[in-house]
Parts: C-alpha cells; structure tokens; sequence
C-alpha cells in the first residue's frame, strides 16, 4: 500500500513539526552521503532548526562548508562575500595573528621557548624585563608610601588640634562592636 499524499505547508502541532522536521534531516543527510559516494560528488548540507536555532550539517569528507561556497560563487559568479565582509575577515586574520604573537612573547617572558631566540631577541627580552622589574619597583614604592602615611594618619587622630588619648581613640572603633557582644536572645536566662 503506498502512501498518500500529504499537503506541504507548516505542521501546526508543534510535536509533529519537530519529529517530521528530525525525519527529513536525517534523510536529506542520508540522502547527501549517498550521492557523495555513488556519484564522487562534493556535496555540502546546512540545515538550522527554528525552534531552537541548532545547526545539522555534512560535508563530503574530501571537502568543507568554505571549499562548497568558493566553488559556488566561482562557478555561479555570484558574490556571497562583499568588500566589508573580506575586510572583517583580513581584520579578524590580523588580530588571530597579533594574539598568537603575543602568546609567543609571554611565553619568552615567562622564561619559556627561549632556546630558539637569536642574541638581539635575548637583548629585547632581558630590557623589556628590567623596565617590567623597574615598574613593579617603583609600584611597590608608592604602595609602601601610602600604607606608611595612612598608618601616620591613624595613629595620630587630631581632633580640632587635641590629640586624644589612645584610650578615648579607641572608643571611636569599638562602638559597632559593641552591638555584637549582646546575647542573641536576652531572654535565655528567664528560661532556665
């Protein structure tokens, strides 16, 4: 008995939609592999699920995605990548590059892959470390500094030109202490 004929428009009921949506992808897919091996076709199959945005694809396995699209705009003359888009690309290229360098110098500087640097490379390397030391010297510096004058700061409390007893000082510090040293529960003892 052969199966009848179905009208092609959107399947209503979600539940459906997706088993019919997984059925057909898998039989497109298979459908892609087959001709790829009979025929020694390059085939390449982009599907994207609308509900949830996924995306199903297959190559031919002596080709990729990209390789079917230069050979579509080559063949068709259809430009699928403008000037902006070639120019994004190069930029993103560029910026790949400058990461992977940088990468490269971290590792120099962290005293890893030095084996292969020539003489002026190890020069570089050992300047570009002593200004990072000289840096990190003078940061410790201000820091050392400023924790010096914040101490001299607390440690002489002028209040209106007086210089308060250190007793007296330290009552200023103790007071929101002084609320945690209240039992919890001030009616523990009744209950005992």
């Amino acid at each position: 008995m052969g199966r009848g004929k179905i009208e092609i428009k959107r399947i209503e009921n979600a539940t459906n939609r997706q088993v019919t949506f997984s059925k057909r992808r898998n039989g497109i897919i298979k459908k892609a592999k087959e001709i790829t091996v009979l025929c020694d076709a390059k085939v390449s199959v982009v599907i994207f699920a609308n509900n949830n945005g996924k995306m199903y694809d297959y190559h031919s396995p002596s080709t990729t995605v990209e390789h079917i699209l230069d050979k579509y705009q080559e063949i068709s003359g259809v430009k699928l990548w403008d000037a902006k888009h070639e120019n994004l690309k190069n930029e993103i290229d560029r910026v790949k590059k400058e990461n992977d360098d940088m990468r490269i110098e971290l590792r120099h500087l962290n005293g890893e892959d030095i084996a292969s640097l020539q003489y002026p490379d190890l020069i570089r390397l050992e300047e570009a470390l002593d200004i990072g030391i000289a840096r990190i010297n003078d940061r410790k510096a201000m820091y050392c500094i400023l924790v010096h004058t914040q101490n001299k700061q607390e440690n002489e409390m002028i209040d209106g030109g007086v210089r308060h007893a250190p007793q007296e000082r330290d009552y200023h510090y103790q007071i929101p202490y002084g609320y945690r040293l209240q039992p919890m529960q001030p009616n523990l003892q009744e209950r005992m």
